[in-house]
C-alpha cells in the first residue's frame, strides 16, 4: 500500500481531487479531496468520481502487450507506456489527425539501434 500512496503523492499536489475505486490504500491520503466509487456495490460513476479513464488506458495497454508485443522489456517499459499514453490522448480524433499527432511527436527525436540494444 505504501507504493500506491507514494505514487499518488509524487503526482498530485495536496488538495487535488482524487477519484478512485474503493481500495483501502487511498484512505491513507487525507491531504486530497478524495471520492471513491464502490465497484463492489456495482457503482462505477458518481458525479465526477469514476475510474473509467485509467481502466480504459490499462485495458488498451494490456491488449497491446498480448496482441502486438508479446513481451515488454523492463528497459523500455516507459517507452511503451509513453506510446500508449500518446495514443490514448488522441483516441477521439479521426485517423488523419492521429497520424498527424504521431508525425509531430517524431520531430527532433532519434534513437539509434545501439541505444535500443545496449
Amino acid at each position: 500500500m505504501r507504493t500506491i500512496t507514494d505514487f499518488v503523492r509524487s503526482g498530485l499536489k495536496p488538495g487535488a481531487a482524487l477519484y478512485t475505486d474503493e481500495a483501502t490504500a487511498y484512505t491513507r491520503l487525507p491531504e486530497y479531496d478524495h471520492e471513491a466509487v464502490k465497484h463492489s456495490a456495482l457503482e462505477y460513476v458518481r458525479g465526477e468520481a469514476h475510474t473509467n479513464g485509467p481502466e480504459s488506458f490499462w485495458s488498451t495497454f494490456k491488449r497491446a502487450y498480448h496482441g502486438t508485443y508479446h513481451h515488454l522489456s523492463t528497459k523500455h517499459l516507459q517507452r511503451y507506456v509513453d506510446e500508449y499514453a500518446s495514443r490514448h490522448n488522441v483516441r477521439d480524433a479521426d485517423t488523419l489527425a492521429q497520424m498527424e499527432a504521431t508525425a509531430r511527436g517524431l520531430v527532433g527525436r532519434r534513437i539509434t539501434c545501439r541505444e535500443l540494444t545496449s
